[in-house]
């Protein structure tokens, strides 16, 4: 895995930026930022589907999709990961559609399901921020704010939480982040 951009602790878990392609680390899960169907797709979503095999979807065929903001699990099959943690994030449309508020619950569903099944370590891809369009600074503060709350709250404690950027500019989107929040 690339070394971390940048890293800060919250409580006792340890949040990294990094920058690189989300399927090759070896962590309990990886986020896929899915759409509802969860039967892949482009973008992070197909990239992971490829790299976890066919097996993958036919789990996926069973999981009846999943609504918008919520997450499903699933195996890893042959990614390093042990699990895919699989969130339906929103399309955006201007910011009056309650779309700040489905990312957040992408966030929170997603460490939920990472808490229920005792994972310790969970990466994040920038969620909606490609096809679906959410500006990716506004994404950026929302997937950090959401984390750093909830691990705040001791509702849902990891030891690891890692947002895997795919490119410099969303790393550096997420570093803006951690700054406004006074993580660095």
């Amino acid at each position: 895995m690339a070394s971390p951009l940048l890293s800060a602790t919250v409580k006792s878990a340890r949040l990294d930026i990094v920058e690189g392609d989300i399927t090759g680390l070896a962590l309990d899960a990886i986020v896929n930022a899915a759409n509802t169907s969860l039967l892949g797709g482009g973008g992070v979503d197909g990239a992971i589907h490829r790299a976890a095999g066919p097996a993958l979807l036919a789990e996926c065929r069973t999981l009846n999709g999943c609504k918008t903001g919520q997450a499903k699990i699933t195996r890893g099959y042959k990614l390093p990961a042990k699990h895919v943690i699989h969130t339906a994030g929103p399309v955006w449309h201007g910011g009056g559609s309650g779309e700040d508020d489905l990312l957040a619950s992408c966030y929170r569903t997603s460490l939920g399901l990472a808490f229920e099944h005792e994972l310790r370590s969970v990466a994040f891809p920038a969620i909606s921020t490609g096809v679906y369009g959410f500006p990716a600074d506004r994404a950026a503060l929302i997937a950090v704010k959401t984390v750093v709350s909830e691990l705040k709250a001791g509702t849902r404690h990891v030891e690891r939480v890692v947002f895997c950027c795919f490119g410099k500019a969303s790393a550096n989107h997420h570093a803006e982040a951690f700054a406004e929040f006074k993580l660095t």
